[in-house]
């Protein structure tokens, strides 16, 4: 079993930049596609966490929620220890906890049903 952990979270003026880092602890990545979800205040069900982006052990496919496509970007480092989410322009909609998920690489990648695997998450604030 994979134990993700995550880093890099903070406080960032609107438009700006964070990068996200997701290791593993237990058993290293190995097969496994990772996602970033993330989670606001109120949401205090595991199921209503909001799919952020996903990328497949291969690194050759990624998704991203559309309120993120083109401003975020997911990415394994080249020994696959490590997948990052690259955050520019940020906004205040973007203020959560984000949280790292892995699974086997296989079924659908945007349900938090799919993942076993779960992180502790890290803040992410946006405010001027």
């Amino acid at each position: 079993q994979v134990q993700p952990v995550e880093s890099g979270g903070g406080l960032v003026q609107p438009g700006g930049s964070l990068r996200l880092s997701c290791t593993a602890s237990g058993r290293a990545f190995s097969g496994d596609a990772v996602a970033w979800f993330r989670q606001v205040p109120g949401q205090e069900r595991d199921l209503e966490r909001e799919f952020v982006a996903a990328i497949k052990w291969s690194g050759r496919n990624t998704f991203y929620a559309p309120s993120v496509e083109g401003r975020f970007t997911i990415s394994w480092d080249n020994d696959k220890n490590t997948v990052f989410l690259q955050m520019t322009d940020l906004k205040p909609e973007d203020t959560a906890v984000y949280l790292c998920a892995a699974k086997l690489d296989i079924g659908a990648y945007r349900y938090v049903s799919e993942y076993a695997d779960w992180g502790q998450g890290t803040q992410v604030t946006v405010s001027s």
